[in-house]
C-alpha cells in the first residue's frame, strides 16, 4: 500500500467561461443604444389650419426632393383662439441647426387653378409637407403657411418690379412672354403703400435676364382685348395661355435696341395694352397709292387680324409718292426680311371680279405677307401696286401652265370644270428664254382632287370661231370668261398620280387642241438640255409625237417627260422601242445634226422590231445605237495593256483604208487586259489572216535625231483625233489561214518598220 502515488490538490477558481455572454450582450446593447441616439431625430410642432390630408406616420417631409422628416403624430390644437391641428414631426438630425424661427412650412397638395396645374406629384405619393429654411433664433414650434410662399429673391434670375393701375387677371405664377416664349412668372403682388398702384414682383429666368434693357416695356397681355369701332373689331391677344390665366409681354423697341442693362432695385410701368406701350417695331414703306389712307387710323393687317398701325403719311413734293410710317407687333421682328411685301386693299371691279369688298366697311387697308424667316433684315419696303399672288402654303392646289402666249388672260381669270369656276389665275411671267409664258394657278381646296395626272387644260377665253361651207360655229365656255378670260379643264382618267407637289400642265390653245388623239407615254431621260413641251418625236424625220411636259423626277435625279404620240402608236408604244436625243455634234472631223441648231433637239425613236408587249415608260439611250439593225462582218477580238483613246464607232484601217470599226470594249475576266471588240467588213474579211498585226493608231509618232531630224508619223487626221485601229498582213507562209469568227488578236502599241512594207495580193470578196 506505501507504493501508492500520493495525490496533489490545488486549490478551486471562481472564474467561469459563461460570464463571456453577458459581457458581450453588454457591449452590443451599450453600442445600439449609441446608435440609436445618434440616429435619433428632433422633435418640433407645427400647427396647420387643418389636418386633411396629413396622416400620421406617413406623411413625410421634402426639401428639395428629398425626405427630411415625418409625422409621429397628430392632435387637435385646443389652446388657440382658431380651431387648428398639431404636428409633431421627427426631423433628421441633420436639420436641427436649420431650424430658426425664419424656417416655413406649408402642406403641398394637387391644386387646379386657372394658371395652372400645381402638387401633380402627389397623385403618386401622397401629399407631402415641405420646408423652407430660414434664419433666426433656434425654434421648436411652428406655424405652418396656407400656401407655398413667393419665390425667395435669392434664386437666380432677374427679381422686378412692376407698378400697374389695376391687376387686372394677373395672378401668381401667371407667365411673363417675351414674343410668346415664356421667360418667367409672377411672383407675387400687393397694393403700394399709397394704395393708389398695385406693385407686381415678377421673375426673370437666368438665361433671359438680358433681354429686359432700361428702355424696355411691359404691358398687361391677359385675356382678351376688344376694340370695336364702325370700322370693325380689333381682337388682340397674347396666347392662349394667357386668356386663362393672366399674363405680361415685354418687348424693347426698335430705335432702343442700344439700351443698357436695366437697374433691378428701379421699377417699370406696367402699361395696360401693346399699344399703351408703344412698343412696336417702326418700319417706313414707300406707297405710289395712298388715297383712302389716313395717319393713326390705317391699319395693318395679316390674314384678318391687325398687327400694327400707320403713325405717319407724309406725301413726296413731286405727289408721285408718299412714305408711310408704320409701327408693327414685335411678334412680326423675324419676317421683317427680305421678301416681305406690302400692298394697299381698296375695293375693286374689274372683269375678273370684286375685290376688296370689305374695305367698303372700314376702309382701305395696307396688307402684309411676311417673307421667309432668316432672310436679311430690313426696315424700308416698297409697296406692291396690288396684291401678289397666293402664298403657295396658301390652302389648295397650286400648279403652273405653260403657254406659248396669253391671250386675254390676267390675274384673277377664272378656272372653270364644267362651267363651275373652282380656281383662278394667280400670275403670269415669261420664262428666262421668253419663249413661252408661266400661269400661276390656285384650285380651292374642295377642289383640289378634280386635278390629277391624266388632266388637261385649255384657253377658254373670248369666242371661238370656226367655219366652211356648210356654215360657222360660235363657241364660248360662259360669259365669265368671254369678258375676263378663263381656263377650262377635265380629267379623262381617274387615279393618275401627280408627278410633283406643284405639278406643270400644258396650256392648249383649245378644245380641240387638247382632244388631239394618241398614246401617252413617259421617257426617263438624265438631263433636259434643249427638251421642252412641243418638242418633236421623230421617225426617219417624220414627226410621231411631242412632248407635253418636263418634270423632274421624285429623287431628283433625272428629268421625266410626258409625251404624246399620235401616229404609229401601236407600233411604237411597245416592249423593245428605243429613244434618244438628237442634238448638234461639232468637231474637227465629224459634224452631225447640225438642222438641231436652228429646229432645236428632238427625240428619235427606234420602233421594236418584234411585238414583246405594251409598254408606256421607256428610258431613253444616252446616245443613239449605234444600228438598229444587227450588222454583218468578221467579228474579232484584240487584246491590250489598255485602252488608250479607242472608242466606239473608231475606224480599223488597212493601208490607212477603213476596213472596219470598233464596237465596243471591256476589261478581261481577270482585268489584266482589254478586250477591245470589232467587226470587219464581209468585203474585207479575207484581208485578216492568222499572222496579221494589229496596232493602236490613234495619235502620232515622232522620231528624233541629231543626223537625221525629225519624223513625224500619224495614220490620219481622224485617227490623230478620234483614235482608232491599224493592222497588216504579212506575205507567203507567215501569211497563215483565215481569221475565224471572235479570233482574238494581240493590239500592239505602234507598228513595227516590217509591218509597214507588208503588200501581199489578197483577193477581196465581191
Amino acid at each position: 500500500m506505501s507504493d501508492l502515488p500520493k495525490a496533489r490538490t490545488r486549490p478551486a477558481s471562481n472564474w467561469s467561461a459563461i460570464w463571456i455572454l453577458p459581457l458581450i450582450a453588454l457591449v452590443i446593447g451599450g453600442w445600439l443604444a449609441w446608435q440609436a441616439y445618434r440616429a435619433a431625430g428632433v422633435e418640433i410642432e407645427v400647427r396647420f389650419a387643418s389636418g386633411e390630408g396629413i396622416v400620421a406616420n406617413k406623411t413625410e417631409v421634402f426639401y428639395k426632393g428629398m425626405s427630411v422628416g415625418k409625422v409621429k403624430s397628430l392632435v387637435l390644437d385646443t389652446e388657440g383662439s382658431n380651431a387648428g391641428v398639431i404636428a409633431t414631426i421627427e426631423m433628421n438630425k441633420a436639420a436641427d441647426e436649420h431650424l430658426t424661427t425664419g424656417t416655413r412650412f406649408w402642406l403641398v397638395k394637387p391644386s387646379v387653378t386657372l394658371a395652372g396645374i400645381t402638387g401633380l406629384e402627389t397623385l403618386v405619393s401622397g401629399n407631402y409637407i415641405a420646408v423652407s429654411p430660414g434664419k433666426g433664433e433656434p425654434a421648436k414650434s411652428f406655424k405652418a403657411l396656407s400656401e407655398a410662399p413667393p419665390l425667395s429673391d435669392a434664386e437666380p434670375g432677374l427679381h422686378l418690379t412692376l407698378k400697374a393701375e389695376r391687376l387686372g387677371s394677373l395672378n401668381r405664377d401667371s407667365p411673363v412672354f417675351y414674343k410668346q416664349i415664356q421667360v418667367g412668372r409672377v411672383k407675387s403682388y400687393r397694393l403700394s403703400e399709397d394704395q393708389d398702384t398695385v406693385e407686381v414682383k415678377v421673375f426673370i429666368q437666368p438665361a433671359y435676364a438680358s433681354l429686359v434693357r432700361k428702355h424696355t416695356r411691359f404691358w398687361n397681355a391677359s385675356g382678351v382685348s376688344i376694340d370695336a369701332d364702325l370700322s370693325g373689331v380689333k381682337v388682340r391677344s397674347e396666347s392662349l395661355a394667357s386668356i386663362v390665366a393672366g399674363g405680361i409681354a415685354f418687348a424693347t423697341p426698335e430705335h432702343r435696341k442700344d439700351s443698357p442693362p436695366t437697374d433691378p432695385s428701379l421699377p417699370f410701368r406696367l402699361y395696360e395694352d401693346f399699344d399703351a406701350a408703344q412698343a412696336g417695331i417702326r418700319i417706313k414703306l414707300k406707297l405710289t397709292v395712298y388715297d383712302g389712307l389716313q395717319a393713326g387710323r390705317t391699319p395693318v393687317m395679316y390674314k384678318g387680324i391687325q398687327v400694327g398701325s400707320m403713325k405717319t403719311l407724309k406725301i413726296e413734293d413731286d405727289m408721285s409718292s408718299a412714305m408711310a410710317e408704320l409701327t408693327l407687333d414685335p411678334l412680326a421682328e423675324d419676317f421683317l426680311v427680305e421678301g416681305t411685301q406690302f400692298w394697299v386693299v381698296k375695293p375693286s371691279i374689274s372683269l375678273a371680279g370684286i375685290t376688296g369688298i370689305e374695305a367698303l366697311v372700314k376702309g382701305n387697308y395696307i396688307s402684309i405677307r411676311p417673307g421667309e424667316k432668316g432672310a436679311k433684315p430690313l426696315r424700308e419696303f416698297e409697296a406692291r401696286a396690288k396684291a401678289p399672288p397666293l402664298d403657295l402654303k396658301a390652302p389648295g392646289l397650286h400648279l403652273v401652265l405653260f403657254s406659248d402666249n396669253l391671250g386675254s388672260l390676267e390675274v384673277g381669270s377664272p378656272v372653270l370644270f364644267r362651267q363651275v369656276k373652282v380656281g383662278s389665275v394667280q400670275s403670269y411671267q415669261f420664262t428666262q428664254d421668253s419663249k413661252r409664258i408661266l400661269i400661276g394657278v390656285h384650285i380651292e381646296k374642295e377642289y383640289a382632287n378634280l386635278v390629277n395626272g391624266s388632266t388637261r387644260f385649255w384657253n377658254a377665253s373670248g369666242i371661238t370661231l370656226s367655219g366652211g361651207l356648210s356654215g360657222i360655229k360660235i363657241k364660248s365656255e360662259s360669259l365669265q370668261s368671254l369678258m375676263a378670260g378663263g381656263i377650262a379643264f377635265d380629267t379623262p382618267k381617274p387615279d393618275v398620280p401627280l408627278k410633283r407637289r406643284i405639278p406643270r400642265f400644258r396650256l392648249h390653245e383649245s378644245l380641240e387642241a387638247a382632244d388631239r388623239s394618241g398614246t401617252l407615254i413617259t421617257i426617263r431621260v438624265d438631263r433636259a438640255d434643249g427638251l421642252k413641251p412641243g418638242t418633236a418625236i421623230r421617225f426617219r424625220g417624220l414627226d410621231v409625237g411631242s412632248v407635253e411636259s418636263v418634270d423632274l423626277t421624285q429623287d431628283l435625279q433625272a428629268v421625266l417627260l410626258r409625251a404624246r404620240i399620235t401616229d404609229a402608236a401601236d407600233r411604237i408604244a411597245r416592249a423593245g422601242t428605243q429613244f434618244w436625243v438628237v442634238k448638234p455634234a461639232l468637231g474637227l472631223v465629224r459634224t452631225e445634226n447640225l438642222d438641231t441648231l436652228v429646229t432645236g433637239q428632238y427625240l428619235e425613236v427606234q420602233p421594236a422590231v418584234k411585238s414583246r408587249g405594251v409598254q408606256h415608260d421607256f428610258i431613253a439611250l444616252p446616245e443613239a445605237p449605234q444600228s438598229a439593225v444587227p450588222e454583218t462582218g468578221l467579228p474579232l477580238t484584240l487584246s491590250a495593256a489598255r485602252r488608250g483613246s479607242i472608242k466606239p464607232g473608231v475606224p480599223v484601217t488597212y493601208r490607212e483604208v477603213a476596213v472596219g470599226k470598233v464596237t465596243g470594249y471591256e476589261l478581261g475576266p481577270t482585268a489584266d487586259r482589254v478586250l477591245i471588240h470589232i467587226l470587219i467588213e464581209p468585203r474585207y474579211a479575207s484581208l485578216v489572216r492568222g499572222g496579221s498585226r494589229f496596232w493602236n493608231s490613234s495619235g502620232f509618232g515622232l522620231d528624233f535625231g541629231l543626223l537625221k531630224g525629225a519624223t513625224v508619223r500619224t495614220e490620219s487626221l481622224e485617227t490623230l483625233i478620234d483614235g482608232g485601229v491599224a493592222f497588216a498582213t504579212p506575205e507567203g507562209e507567215r501569211m497563215g489561214n483565215p481569221a475565224r469568227p471572235e479570233q482574238t488578236f494581240a493590239l500592239f502599241e505602234e507598228a513595227e518598220d516590217e509591218w509597214l512594207h507588208w503588200a501581199p495580193k489578197i483577193q477581196l470578196a465581191k
